[in-house]
């Protein structure tokens, strides 16, 4: 009986963690598929990001050694963080900082204007990139939006793919 529940614990253990694994590489999760661009002498020329079954195309960008997965939305004028993902970055905004208000599909909303240092995204890296913090329960994934796509030489969009070029 025993040997029965250790290999019943072990074999839903392994089925737990083959579904997790599943669920990460699935087109549409929160983790993006991204590779590098190359031109023909090998150097890299920007970043390939696919879209997930949604349509959506995901990107995890880097800021000051941490990593945050973003939406990109080029419908966003600027790069828009939720506060509970520029809590996670090290951005902390208090509530007199919500000094602007923006218009969205779903209506205004007040934002804390802000600016990234540092962004970067695979071998792409933007200096001093304009960006607004969003009050909690406001905005479910962060946005690269444009105060970020515009300041690359290029940006594409090809069959499921999305290519950014620094």
């Amino acid at each position: 009986m025993r040997t029965f529940v250790v290999v019943c614990t072990i074999g839903f253990l392994s089925a737990t963690a083959v579904q997790k694994l599943r669920e990460r590489g699935r087109p549409g999760a929160a983790t993006p598929v991204a590779a590098a661009v190359t031109v023909g002498d090998g150097a890299v020329a920007g970043v390939a990001l696919q879209a997930g079954r949604n349509g959506h195309f995901f990107v995890h960008a880097l800021m000051d050694g941490r990593a945050l997965p973003m939406m990109v939305d080029t419908g966003a004028s600027s790069c828009a963080f939720s506060e509970e993902d520029a809590d996670r970055i090290g951005i902390r905004v208090q509530p007199g900082d919500f000094t602007r208000v923006w218009n969205t599909a779903n209506g205004t909303v007040p934002v804390a204007p802000i600016r990234i240092a540092v962004m970067q995204i695979g071998s792409i890296t933007v200096r001093d990139v304009d960006a607004v913090v969003i009050p909690r329960g406001r905005l479910g994934t962060s946005l690269l939006g444009m105060s970020f796509l515009r300041r690359l030489r290029d940006f594409s969009v090809s069959g499921g793919t999305m290519t950014l070029r620094g």
